[in-house]
């Protein structure tokens, strides 16, 4: 007989909660859910209530069968799965499949797996809540009805297999928004004019910008020229005490975005990491929109200060959580033993630990003091000023520990130490340059700006911001790319030894990196849902939603009324949609083929966009129409007429070798040649494959050919599908389609078709265990 049964929902967690725990406990995984809504008719009963009908799917029935075995051999059956409405669910799923009996099934929920909050969980079990599992319920069912009715409205009216979501759809038109302000962005341009000076008095530099900016070169000449005469003087020097003040202790979004900015990671990366330091118990719970920190927490935050910086650095505050959406009375994320500044584990894990315990420990710091020096200069032929701005760190504060990354990109330099300069100081110009800048658009958005923007207007919660992120580029609605910049000519003007120089540079713009860009798909998606469906991707009614399903959690609201006011309305609007609405291709004429005279189309395809040349007609005698995919980064929207001639330019041929022609065309993954039933792809922003020569292709197939020739070490005639090989990452066997690594000290050119069977053996034998 067991004493103890805990039930976790991952192997992890489990490995990590048995170390705590005596004999007296088995711990074991129920791998996530056990059952989720059947597919079939939506798999609620509509007609009683919203009734759910869950199914225990194939892959999960083993586990049940395991763990209601060991229920019945239980004295106690202990529910810890995590302490989210999720987890909740979890635990009420266990409950039901496993027909636990209330008198000796204790729920125990922790926001840290550590022995004291193990065993303090256990002091104080408590039932399962049933307000927190009905507004999962809510969500799940709702979501669900929303998916599988809009869902079939996009197949008939845009096009097959696509999908619609809640909180998806209103993510997507996030994005293409945005996009869309970008695509009707009109820059303005102005002169910036800056200047260096030095003075007798002392022998730094002092760069100062003027007062205003001009909006043509010839406003920025005039005051050259102005400047050419004049005298310069110090009229004002302004010395302002100011402080920084460390950010919060991290919830789920902002450690999402700093992940992001600092490290690089996805969203989804960032979660999945987070995740096993949770569970290997190095972290707090890493689903939370709290900052709060416990009393325990502070204690050990105010020794690792004191101890590593000195007790100047400590000041203990708790921080409010802004977000009015709060779910429950969560702490941070922090580290669950402040002492540990480092960890044991892969570098991912290292690297955000790391970020996590400066993040908090910086919390708890003194604020940065500083003081920002502001010198005006006066121009004596001119109305307008010099101001030159330096800021002086007297107390770093924090700022020893941690500085908080941001999104945007501003153009002012850094403020630095400035000369000390005092009123009625003359001075004089080294160089005044005036350079024209223009206006940025809207930034786009990375992964981690979505989910800021998400937050900030109340939809989703921290459980949803990586799925959501993550089904949207699965989808193909959003793209995550990079993006070359575009070259754009600046006038700049010089004034040095009293002349006046004016030049022309050039500047890149556009530049993007990991930058989340709507696909054609994605921009014609939304705006069939939003020409029929306003009010479901209404931002409001999104958040109004997530307020319900908080107020359900809470047991303010009943959640199959909440249910119906919403189910009864959407099912006519869908019902009208099917009757009124007329497919939606996102066609748009460009123009006339100079050729032909015939009308250019693009318009959404079978396999993608396309443009097209000529009329759909049903008479035979009619000449078909000719199709061209559009290129990748191609946006039908702003397409040309001449971008859209160039498509139908390809296949090309251009020319031959060894008696073959060799032809370049543009496929699913990018431009390419076929030469003899072969395809050798051209070089990324080297080759064009409208202008590239027949000796360039030749060098490309020989380049190929060359690489394959040194590809093969082995092959052996007894066994035709068993090749050694020349990889990325090293020599390997390729045996039917599956790779093997070879052990370390053994040749490749050397193994023998015996010694590859073996290692080929060892290495099926492993992936069995």
């Amino acid at each position: 007989m067991i004493e103890n049964l805990v039930i976790v929902e991952s192997p992890a967690k489990a490995k990590t909660i048995e170390q705590f725990l005596g004999k007296d406990f088995q711990v074991k995984s129920s791998m996530g859910h056990i059952r989720d809504l059947a597919k079939k008719n939506f798999g609620i009963d509509l007609e009683n209530n919203f009734t759910p009908q869950y199914i225990i799917p194939e892959d999960k029935k083993k586990i049940v069968a395991e763990l209601k075995k060991l229920v019945k051999n239980s004295k106690t059956v202990w529910l810890a799965s995590d302490e989210d409405r999720e987890g909740e669910a979890i635990a009420w799923h266990l409950s039901e499949v496993l027909n636990l009996n209330p008198e000796n099934t204790r729920r125990i929920v922790f926001h840290e797996i550590t022995k004291n909050a193990i065993l303090e969980s256990i002091k104080n079990f408590r039932s399962i809540d049933q307000h927190l599992v009905n507004a999962q319920q809510a969500r799940r069912i709702l979501d669900r009805i929303v998916g599988f009715e809009l869902s079939p409205v996009l197949w008939k009216k845009v096009k097959p297999s696509l999908s619609a979501g809640r909180v998806q759809s209103v993510a997507v038109r996030l994005v293409v928004e945005r996009e869309r302000d970008i695509i009707n962005f009109k820059p303005v341009s102005s002169f910036k004019v800056t200047a260096i000076f030095n003075s007798k008095n002392v022998s730094q530099q002092l760069r100062a910008e003027a007062s205003k900016r001009f909006e043509t070169v010839d406003g920025a000449r005039k005051f050259l020229e102005q400047c050419k005469l004049s005298e310069f003087s110090v009229i004002d020097v302004t010395k302002k005490p100011t402080k920084k003040s460390p950010s919060p202790p991290f919830t789920t979004s902002t450690l999402q975005q700093e992940a992001s900015r600092k490290l690089g990671y996805s969203v989804s990366q960032t979660m999945t990491v987070a995740q096993k330091l949770y569970e290997a118990g190095k972290i707090t719970y890493m689903r939370t929109d709290s900052v709060n920190l416990s009393d325990t927490a502070l204690d050990a935050a105010k020794k690792v200060i004191t101890k590593e910086f000195g007790a100047q650095y400590v000041h203990i505050r708790q921080y409010k959580t802004k977000s009015k959406s709060a779910q429950e009375a969560h702490e941070a994320i922090r580290p669950t033993y402040l002492e540990k500044q480092d960890i044991q584990g892969n570098n991912s894990e290292k690297k955000l630990y790391e970020l996590i315990w400066k993040r908090t420990i910086a919390s708890q710091m003194s604020d940065a003091k500083l003081e920002k020096t502001t010198v005006t200069i006066d121009v004596s032929n001119a109305t307008e000023n010099f101001i030159a701005v330096g800021e002086v760190l007297n107390f770093d504060g924090f700022l020893k520990v941690y500085i908080e990354s941001t999104d945007d990109d501003p153009e002012e330099e850094t403020k630095g130490l400035l000369p000390p300069l005092k009123v009625a100081d003359k001075l004089n110009y080294v160089n005044i340059d005036a350079v024209q800048k223009f206006t940025n658009s809207p930034p786009r958005y990375t992964e981690a700006s979505l989910v800021k923007k998400l937050e900030e207007l109340g939809i989703g919660r921290p459980s949803t911001y990586a799925p959501t992120i993550s089904t949207i580029q699965n989808r193909g609605y959003v793209l995550k790319e990079d993006r070359e910049g575009k070259e754009r000519k600046c006038i700049a003007l010089d004034l040095k030894d009293k002349t006046i120089t004016e030049k022309v540079i050039t500047e890149i713009f556009g530049k993007e990196k990991s930058k989340l860009f709507p696909d054609n798909i994605g921009m014609i998606v939304n705006d069939f849902l939003i020409e029929y469906f306003k009010n479901i991707l209404d931002y409001n009614f999104t958040a109004t939603i997530e307020k319900e399903f908080d107020d359900i959690a809470s047991g303010k609201l009943d959640w199959t009324k909440m249910l119906d006011k919403f189910y009864n309305p959407f099912h006519k609007q869908v019902s009208n949609t099917l009757e009124v609405s007329e497919r939606s291709k996102g066609e748009r004429l460009l123009g006339n083929d100079p050729e032909t005279g015939k009308p250019v189309f693009v318009r959404l395809g079978r396999y993608g966009a396309l443009a097209q040349i000529g009329e759909n007609s049903t008479d035979e005698n009619t000449e078909k129409p000719k199709f061209a995919s559009l290129l990748k980064g191609q946006n039908i929207e702003t397409i040309t007429l001449k971008e859209a001639l160039a498509l139908f330019r390809l296949p090309r041929n251009v020319g031959t070798f060894e008696d073959k022609e060799m032809v370049v065309a543009i496929g699913r993954f990018g431009p390419y040649i076929r030469h003899d039933s072969k395809f050798y792809s051209l070089k990324k922003n080297i080759d064009d494959p409208y202008t590239i020569t027949a000796k360039r292709a030749i060098e490309l197939i020989e380049a190929k050919r060359e690489q394959d020739r040194n590809k093969v070490i082995q092959s052996f005639k007894e066994e035709p599908d068993l090749q050694v090989l020349n990889g990325r990452w090293g020599p390997y066997i390729a045996f039917k389609k599956n790779n093997y690594k070879i052990p370390k000290g053994k040749d490749p050119e050397s193994l023998s078709l015996a010694d590859c069977k073996k290692i080929i053996e060892e290495g099926d034998s492993k992936k069995k265990k």
